[in-house]
C-alpha cells in the first residue's frame, strides 16, 4: 500500500501526497491527483485547494513538530 504524507509548508499550504479522497460535509468526493495542496490561509478563490493567496496575503505559520 502507497505511503500518504501530509507536509506542512512554511508559511504556506498543506502539501498532500499519496492515494488519499477529499470528501467535502456532504460526502461529495473533490477531483484530485495523487499530489495537491490544501489551503492553511483562508485567502484561495479555488478552496480548499491552495491557489497561491498566501504570498499575496503575507501569510505567516511555521508549526514545528515536538
Amino acid at each position: 500500500m502507497a505511503e500518504v504524507r501530509i507536509t506542512v509548508r512554511d508559511n504556506g499550504s498543506l502539501r498532500v501526497t499519496g492515494p488519499v479522497i477529499l470528501e467535502d460535509a456532504e460526502g461529495n468526493v473533490f477531483e484530485t491527483g495523487e499530489s495537491f495542496s490544501l489551503c492553511r490561509c483562508g485567502h484561495s478563490q479555488n478552496k480548499p485547494f491552495c491557489d497561491g493567496s498566501h504570498r499575496k496575503v503575507g501569510f505567516e505559520s511555521a508549526p514545528r513538530a515536538k
